[in-house]
C-alpha cells in the first residue's frame, strides 16, 4: 500500500518540481484557470512539487513511511477538497480513495504516533517487534520502486515513446521487480527457517 500510493505522487511531484505545467487544459476552464494560476505561483509551484516527492520518497522507505504517510495525508487532504471543490470529475474519486487509504495506513501505525498525546510524565516501554517493514530488502524495495517510478515520469519527456508503451513497459518492470523482491524474501525467510529448526 505504501508503494502504490508513493507512486501516486511520484509523476505529478515531479513536474511541478521541474517547473512544468500539469495540465494542456485552457485558461477558460476553471480546472485549466487554477492550475496556470497555482503555476505562476513559481517557486511555490516547485515547492508543491518537492513535498509530493518528499513525501513519495518516505512512504517507499518503509523506514519513515509514518512521516511520509503524515505528509502525504496533509498534501492528499487538499488535493480532495480542491478536486471536491472544482468538481473535478472522475478526480475526486480517485483523491478521495487516496485519502482512505492514507488514514488507514495512519490507523495501522497508530503504535508509532499515539506516544505523542500521552501524558508527559508518562514512561514508554519499549518492547522490540520484528515488523518486517524495517527489514533491509523492503527498504531496498523501496528504493528501487521510487527510483523506477522518477524514471518513468521523466522518460516519456526525453524519448518519443507513447502513453500506453510507457505505461505497459512502467507496469511490466514494476512487476518484474515485485516477482523477483518476493522471491528473494521467501527463500531467505524458508532458509531462516530452516537453520532455528536445526
Amino acid at each position: 500500500m505504501r508503494y502504490l500510493i508513493g507512486f501516486a505522487f511520484v509523476p505529478s511531484g515531479l513536474t511541478k518540481l521541474l517547473g512544468q505545467r500539469f495540465t494542456v487544459l485552457p485558461v477558460t476552464h476553471p480546472v485549466g484557470f487554477f492550475f496556470e494560476a497555482m503555476y505562476q505561483t513559481g517557486f511555490y509551484w516547485n515547492f508543491l512539487g518537492f513535498v509530493q516527492v518528499l513525501s513519495a520518497f518516505l512512504l517507499m522507505t518503509q523506514r519513515f513511511a509514518t512521516i511520509g504517510n503524515l505528509i502525504f495525508l496533509a498534501i492528499i487532504t487538499n488535493v480532495y477538497l480542491i478536486t471536491a471543490a472544482m468538481q473535478f470529475k472522475g478526480t475526486v474519486y480517485i483523491t478521495f480513495l487516496l485519502l482512505v487509504a492514507s488514514v488507514g495506513m495512519l490507523l495501522w501505525d497508530f503504535p508509532k504516533w499515539v506516544q505523542l498525546f500521552s501524558k508527559d510524565n508518562f514512561k514508554v516501554s519499549e518492547e522490540y517487534n520484528s515488523l518486517p517493514t524495517y527489514q533491509p530488502i523492503w527498504v531496498i524495495t523501496g528504493f528501487i520502486f521510487f527510483v523506477e517510478s522518477i524514471l518513468f515520469a521523466v522518460l516519456p519527456k526525453l524519448l518519443p515513446i507513447s502513453g500506453m508503451t510507457t505505461m505497459f513497459a512502467m507496469l511490466g518492470v514494476i512487476v518484474v521487480t515485485a516477482i523477483a523482491i518476493l522471491i528473494i524474501y521467501m527463500r531467505n525467510t524458508w532458509r531462516l527457517k530452516k537453520e532455528r529448526s536445526l
